[in-house]
């Protein structure tokens, strides 16, 4: 369901700003330290920023796709075998964002850490679960319960993490490179670069990054920027669950084959600096998995190295 996907994902890059301007402090900072002093003055503010995204991205999903389906009784809907999975691991990087920026805001409002985490999640998942809601009464769509289950994993991630370690050690990312998929079916992958980024899975990766350090010694020198990231792609897909027939003059797409990626990346939040500036640009950008050197095995049976991948 790549369309709605794409709305998903705006919505939490643009809650992700509007939290990193509130914020004077980056989310892991702040979750050593609580005074027990709530500010109603940055409440209120969170709170009805989080209410006019929420109102609005509804809004904008309701015009843009539901009211051009007649509604229906509730029904389900298994796209599990959709897209090779890939908007699964999409619903959890987003949910996963969600339910870390909804923190953030809670944090800079004074609330407790592990309150905090918990109804950073809950926001979340409330979010995602009203947007499966109504697909469930969409003749277009339905009740996706693999959706769901992507969501509820994307929110346990950052919860889970937040209430045990009190930071997060592993975050799940996003990288994207061209392919020339669109050129097939341009109406269901995207005609321009921006949508492409969005609806392209063949050019998507999803990432989980571990932080080594976060479980070496304190004392250790080991660098604390430094990741490990597993990541995840498909390839070959021009249609949902089977290829799309391609235009005239286009090339006919190779098999859709699966992708395992193992390579380093690098934890913004965690380079040090005293520039407000840079952290809050490390945080706004700290979704997306630097570019390096991986090693790729997928289901033809290959082998690959690229020296330079995103």
């Amino acid at each position: 369901m790549a369309n709605r996907y794409c709305t998903v994902i705006m919505a939490f890059l643009l809650l992700l700003a509007c939290c990193r301007l509130q914020a004077q402090d980056s989310i892991r900072e702040a979750a050593h330290h609580d005074s027990g002093t709530i500010y109603k003055g940055r409440l209120a503010a969170t709170l009805a920023v989080q209410g006019t995204l929420y109102l609005g991205s509804f809004a904008g999903l309701y015009f843009a796709w539901y009211k051009q389906y007649s509604q229906s009784s509730f029904h389900f809907f298994n796209d599990i075998p959709e897209w090779e999975q890939m908007d699964k691991f999409g619903h959890m990087t987003s949910s996963y964002y969600l339910s870390r920026l909804a923190y953030g805001s809670y944090r800079w409002s004074g609330i407790a850490d592990k309150k905090a985490a918990l109804f950073g999640g809950i926001a979340s998942f409330a979010y995602m679960l009203n947007i499966e809601i109504l697909d469930g009464f969409s003749s277009g769509w339905g009740f996706s319960p693999g959706d769901f289950t992507a969501n509820s994993i994307g929110c346990a991630l950052f919860v889970g993490q937040q209430l045990g370690w009190r930071e997060q050690r592993f975050n799940l990312k996003y990288s994207y490179h061209p392919t020339d998929y669109p050129k097939i079916n341009p109406k269901l992958l995207g005609d321009n670069m921006i949508e492409q980024m969005l609806k392209d899975y063949n050019g998507m990766t999803f990432w989980l990054s571990g932080n080594i350090s976060a479980f070496l010694p304190k004392h250790s020198r080991f660098p604390k920027w430094l990741n490990v990231a597993v990541g995840y792609g498909a390839q070959g897909m021009t249609g949902a669950k089977y290829n799309m027939p391609p235009q005239e003059g286009s090339d006919s797409p190779e098999e859709r084959y699966r992708q395992f990626y193992l390579s380093v990346d690098v934890d913004l939040t965690r380079i040090p600096t005293r520039s407000k500036f840079l952290k809050g640009l490390f945080t706004v950008i700290s979704f997306v998995k630097i570019p390096a050197p991986a090693l790729e095995v997928n289901t033809k049976g290959s082998v690959k190295f690229h020296p330079f991948y995103f």
